[in-house]
């Protein structure tokens, strides 16, 4: 695999609101690169949006379907790939986006967050029983840990602009000598 670097994958990992799909965009823009969205393939492959999936067939089967698809564009190569925020939660998961790509972890306080993803009623809620904050809190911090052990490099975006946050993804591409 060491070979030609230039074929990598960049993966971005992180919680709902970290700028994944912003960042993405970007980035795939910045190194002309396919930009490869998760959501939208399940959505795709499934036929019926995420809040239906969850509502007929429960998180479990989303959950399926995000693996089927990791798996898929695991093998891709040359690709931006913008995860959903859960993708984490299978070990395989991981392993399939690693095979080909380096994953960038975005990071942003639980206050950004809110602030950003408050009027997305795109994703149903993954407690059901909180409040809008503590749900973000305890997700989060359930994740931690897995979006750390995956990541190859996390930054932070609470602060960052779009076109900083692709900057430090570049610059650590490059120390890491995939571009």
């Amino acid at each position: 695999m060491e070979g030609n670097r230039r074929s990598m994958n960049v993966v971005l990992i992180g919680y709902r609101g970290t700028g994944k799909t912003v960042v993405g965009k970007k980035l795939a823009e910045v190194l002309h690169k396919k930009l490869i969205r998760m959501d939208e393939l399940i959505t795709e492959k499934a036929g019926m949006s995420i809040p239906e999936i969850v509502e007929r067939y429960g998180w479990g089967r989303f959950r399926d379907l995000e693996s089927e698809v990791a798996e898929e564009v695991g093998k891709m190569d040359d690709c931006v790939i913008d995860t959903g925020g859960g993708v984490v939660l299978r070990e395989r998961n991981v392993r399939n986006l690693r095979e080909k790509g380096t994953i960038i972890l975005l990071k942003s306080d639980v206050k950004t967050i809110i602030e950003r993803i408050k009027d997305d009623r795109r994703r149903p809620s993954l407690t059901g029983k909180k409040s809008f904050t503590e749900e973000v809190a305890e997700v989060l911090e359930q994740r931690r840990k897995k979006y750390e052990d995956a990541a190859d490099y996390a930054i932070d975006t609470s602060r960052l602009t779009v076109d900083k946050a692709v900057d430090k993804i570049i610059g650590y591409l490059k120390t890491k000598d995939v571009l």
